[in-house]
């Protein structure tokens, strides 16, 4: 067929490299590891092959030209040390698929309790803040750099502190909570403190093992968020970031005690942002949140908790986890989908009760149908109230809020949280089949 001439035996045959070794981590010349780790002694230096006749191959001939990058390391490394190797961040695929997950239970991380939906859009208080803003999460900046999780841990673990409540009915919780300011005041989950609001007593236990009693400050059940403080606690506060400025797979680290594991740090990423969450066992003690879902893990115990970025600063606090349908008590634990409520709020949250001991929430003056699917159907509304003044009536259903759509009295009642009193927003809604819309002054309620 053509006068090409075979290769003579034995002809370029030097053994091949091993598969799965740590070669292609090399240089091929100075025999010195090009990553900043030591993987052994240089590989031997090779020959340059030389084609017997025109066109023969060798597939493990380096290239003479060297890209001027330094090449990933294996793929077994943690995806945070991974980042800092590698000059174009790795393309990961974090899709993880649950078959046959037919439902959610939202449980809160100080004892599993099945979700509530039940809430009264009611309530014109007076402003419970007239006196500046208390500063809150402008301890140090961190000035983590490296992206890597045990720089994010050192930094933060001395500002995390481990609850133990007593309730005067002898009902006690475990929890976390993390220093907020340079005073002691801490921020946890209401539910984590919710036993000692009547009596009992708050235990803090510092990162050095310090324990020291705690006062009740204020706590917001709408939130479910509390403050707690320690005179002269003996540790440093956070910094609080952006949790608006969260994007989904951006790399979290939660810390916290699970299951009295003080100290406990786990990695993940953001999910989802905005996830609409009932927490609660009661309906006066319902929260409503608009929160950021996590797969970082965080079990019973971990509530109050601080989730941060790689910068070491604060941008939720973790709350609550979703179990799987059918999970017996004391058989909840993480199964990747964790939920923490945004600092953005619990910031304004923790201001109004360490300035006052109570804080407010924003509602509309009517009730919605927990139980109708396709919207929130309006099943009373207030004399007087925002809903009235807006032209809303009962049997009304609401779909959009500024445009967000809305398909449950869950939904709705979450959105609404996450605007302040005093705003107007823009509720769309329909009426015998017609569409409509009406702009509502929201007004607020304590609690």
């Amino acid at each position: 067929m053509s006068g090409l001439t075979p290769p003579a035996p034995g002809a370029g045959a030097f053994p091949l490299r091993v598969p799965g070794s740590d070669a292609a981590y090399r240089q091929t010349t100075g025999g010195r590891s090009t990553t900043q780790r030591s993987f052994g002694p240089p590989d031997p230096q090779e020959p340059r092959f030389r084609p017997i006749y025109p066109g023969q191959a060798w597939p493990t001939e380096q290239p003479q030209y060297r890209p001027m990058y330094t090449p990933p390391p294996p793929a077994d490394w943690h995806q945070q040390q991974a980042r800092s190797y590698s000059a174009e961040p790795p393309k990961v695929n974090r899709v993880v698929a649950i078959a046959a997950l037919v439902a959610l239970v939202i449980g809160v991380l100080a004892g599993a309790g099945a979700a509530t939906a039940v809430v009264a859009l009611g309530g014109n208080n007076p402003p419970v803040t007239e006196q500046p803003d208390p500063p809150v999460g402008n301890g140090a900046d961190p000035k983590i750099r490296t992206g890597s999780v045990s720089a994010v841990a050192a930094a933060l673990l001395p500002s995390v502190v481990q609850l133990k409540v007593q309730g005067s009915d002898n009902s006690d919780a475990t929890g976390s909570g993390f220093v907020i300011d340079n005073v002691g005041h801490i921020l946890t989950n209401n539910h984590v403190v919710a036993a000692a609001a009547k009596g009992g007593s708050i235990q803090v236990v510092t990162n050095g093992n310090k324990t020291a009693t705690a006062r009740l400050v204020g706590r917001s059940p709408a939130y479910d968020l509390a403050v707690v403080q320690v005179a002269g606690l003996d540790a440093p506060s956070v910094q609080f970031g952006r949790s608006e400025q969260a994007v989904v797979g951006q790399d979290v680290v939660a810390i916290g005690s699970p299951l009295g594991l003080a100290g406990t740090v786990t990695s993940g990423i953001i999910s989802a942002k905005n996830r609409p969450v009932t927490t609660g066992d009661s309906v006066d003690q319902a929260s409503y949140i608009s929160a950021l879902q996590t797969d970082a893990a965080i079990n019973p115990g971990n509530s109050g908790g601080p989730l941060v970025d790689m910068n070491a600063r604060v941008i939720g606090v973790n709350s609550a986890i979703a179990t799987v349908p059918g999970a017996g008590e004391g058989q909840s634990g993480s199964i990747g989908l964790g939920f923490a409520i945004p600092i953005d709020q619990a910031r304004r949250t923790a201001q109004q009760l360490i300035a006052n001991g109570k804080a407010s929430y924003p509602v509309i003056g009517a009730s919605v149908d927990m139980q109708f699917e396709g919207g929130a159907r309006v099943s009373a509304v207030s004399t007087g109230s925002p809903a009235a003044r807006a032209g809303l009536r009962v049997g009304d259903v609401v779909t959009a809020i500024n445009s967000q759509p809305v398909d449950s009295a869950e939904v709705l009642i979450v959105a609404i949280r996450t605007y302040q009193p005093g705003q107007a927003v823009r509720l769309a809604y329909e009426r015998g089949g017609r569409a409509r819309t009406a702009t509502v002054t929201l007004a607020q309620q304590i609690g």
